[in-house]
C-alpha cells in the first residue's frame, strides 16, 4: 500500500511537469495495466479495487500538490538542470518500452507507428506554448462558458494523457489552460498555509480554486473512464503495436522538454558558465535514467503483490 502511494506520489510529480507523462510513468514502475484493469472493472469488486486505486490515488494527490510550486520554481530558476533530469527519466523509460516491442515479431511497418507518434505528439505541442507555465486564462469561474471551457479542458488532456507517452501537461499547454489548473493548484496549498496561521480568507481562496477544479476534475474522470476501455482493449490485443508508437511518443517527449528547457537557455548563456552548465545538466540526466530503471517493476510482479495484499 505504502509503496503504491509513492508511485501514485511520482506520477503525481510527473503531471506537473510539461513533457514528462504520468502515464508512462505508470507504466515503468509497473502499475498502468493494472490502473486500466481495476478502472474499467471497478464495478465487479469494489472493496479490492478501491485497496489499489485509493492508495495510487492519494499519492497522486499528494504529488501534485506538494510539488506544484517546487517544480514550477525549479523549471522557471534552474531550467537546464531540472529539464535535463526530467529528459533523464523519458530516457530511462526507453529500455522497458523497447522490452515490451520484443513481444512480436520485428515488421518494418511497424516503425511507421512510431513515426506516427512522434509527428503526432510533436505537431501537438507545437500548437500550444510550452515555454511559459504561468499564463492563467481563468482565475475564476464566473459563467457557464468557463465552467464547459474547464470541463473540456479536464476531459482532452486527461483522455490524451492515459495513453502512455503523451503529456497531460503538454496537453494543456495546447489549449492554454495549463497555467488554470496549476495556479488553481498552487492557491489551494497556499490557502492551506492561511490556514494553518488562522487567518481566515483562506476559505475563499480554498472555493474559487475548487469552483475551477472540479470541473476539470468531473472532465478527467470522464476521459479517464472512456480511454482505459479503449487501452486496455488495444493492449490485450495488440500490445507490441501499442509500444511501437508508445516510442515514438517517448522520444517526441524527449524533443519536446530539451525544446522547452534546455536550448532556450544554452542559447543565451555566457561562455563562463556553459561548462559547468553542461557538466551538470549530464550529471543529472544520468541520475533521472537511473531513477527510471530503479522504479522499472514489471506489471506481473505487482499483480502478484496486490493479490496476496488482499
Amino acid at each position: 500500500m505504502l509503496m503504491n502511494m509513492i508511485k501514485g506520489f511520482l506520477i503525481g510529480i510527473a503531471l506537473v511537469v510539461p513533457g514528462l507523462s504520468g502515464s508512462i510513468f505508470a507504466v515503468v514502475v509497473g502499475i498502468y495495466e493494472p490502473l486500466l484493469n481495476s478502472v474499467n472493472h471497478f464495478r465487479s469488486d469494489i472493496r479490492r479495487h478501491s485497496r489499489f486505486l485509493g492508495p495510487v490515488a492519494v499519492g497522486v494527490v499528494l504529488g501534485i500538490l506538494a510539488s506544484t510550486k517546487l517544480v514550477l520554481y525549479l523549471t522557471e530558476a534552474f531550467p537546464i538542470l531540472a529539464y535535463a533530469f526530467f529528459t533523464g527519466l523519458v530516457l530511462g523509460v526507453i529500455p522497458f518500452v523497447l522490452k515490451k516491442m520484443r513481444q512480436i515479431r520485428f515488421n518494418p511497418l511497424y516503425l511507421l507507428l512510431s513515426v506516427g507518434g512522434f509527428i503526432i505528439i510533436w505537431l501537438l505541442a507545437q500548437l500550444g506554448d510550452t515555454t511559459s507555465t504561468t499564463s492563467v486564462a481563468i482565475r475564476q469561474v464566473t459563467s457557464m462558458a468557463d465552467a464547459g471551457l474547464l470541463l473540456f479542458a479536464g476531459l482532452f488532456s486527461v483522455s490524451l494523457m492515459a495513453i502512455p507517452g503523451i503529456s497531460g501537461s503538454v496537453m494543456l499547454m495546447v489549449i492554454n489552460q495549463y497555467g488554470t489548473v496549476y495556479y488553481a493548484v498552487s492557491q489551494l496549498t497556499d490557502a492551506a498555509a492561511l490556514l494553518f496561521r488562522g487567518n481566515g480568507r483562506a476559505w475563499g481562496m480554498i472555493g474559487t480554486s475548487l469552483l475551477v477544479l472540479l470541473p476539470f476534475m468531473i472532465g478527467a474522470v470522464v476521459g479517464l473512464i472512456l480511454i482505459a476501455k479503449l487501452m486496455e482493449w488495444l493492449l490485450k490485443h495488440f500490445p507490441a503495436q501499442v509500444y511501437y508508437a508508445v516510442l515514438g511518443v517517448v522520444i517526441a517527449a524527449i524533443a519536446i522538454l530539451l525544446q522547452t528547457g534546455v536550448l532556450p537557455p544554452f542559447a543565451t548563456m555566457a561562455a563562463n558558465q556553459l561548462t559547468i552548465q553542461v557538466i551538470g545538466a549530464v550529471v543529472l540526466t544520468v541520475l533521472g535514467v537511473i531513477s527510471a530503471l530503479f522504479f522499472d517493476k514489471p506489471e506481473e510482479k505487482v499483480v502478484e503483490e496486490e493479490v496476496h495484499a488482499l
